[in-house]
């Protein structure tokens, strides 16, 4: 097994909450995101979404998933010793994603559960939320993450 460059299982804190930074999407990228991937009008039609349920035009759940996805890794997963992601438990998606308003994110780590002796499996909590506190979506999901303490591998492997 190589070093590990970056926190093993055995370096992360159950209960322990990171701050993952913020992002502010706009009108254009929202429309281009889910023109690609969610084309729901009440998502690209600006008159659509506005005499609809929400007023105005808001961003897909897979958008506010992916932004979601793009702090945690840059600003968390890169830190460790990410071997994949396992399983999505739960997103609630509770509030629209507004064009011009900033989200910011946080991860908690909820479980580290030795699985292997190269792995544990990590169970994480995550949030997007607005400046003034509003929730844009939750996720607990879970990631294999590598442990320090590898056992020697097998002959013939």
């Amino acid at each position: 097994m190589t070093t590990p460059r970056g926190l093993t299982a055995e370096d992360l804190t159950i209960g322990e909450r990171t701050d993952i930074g913020s992002y502010t999407p706009s009108m254009a990228e929202i429309i281009q995101f889910a023109e690609q991937w969610d084309p729901q009008l009440f998502h690209i039609d600006v008159e659509v979404a506005e005499a609809g349920y929400f007023g105005g035009i808001i961003g897909s759940g897979l958008h506010s998933l992916s932004i979601f996805q793009r702090l945690s890794v840059l600003n968390l997963y890169r830190e460790w010793e990410v071997i994949a992601g396992r399983r999505i438990h739960d997103i609630q998606f509770t509030t629209p994603l507004r064009p011009g308003v900033t989200v910011q994110g946080s991860v908690t780590v909820e479980a580290v559960v030795a699985t292997h002796p190269e792995r544990a499996l990590v169970t994480t909590r995550g949030e997007l939320h607005t400046a003034d506190g509003g929730s844009i979506l939750t996720i607990v999901a879970d990631s294999y993450v590598r442990r320090r303490q590898a056992a020697p591998a097998p002959l013939g492997r």
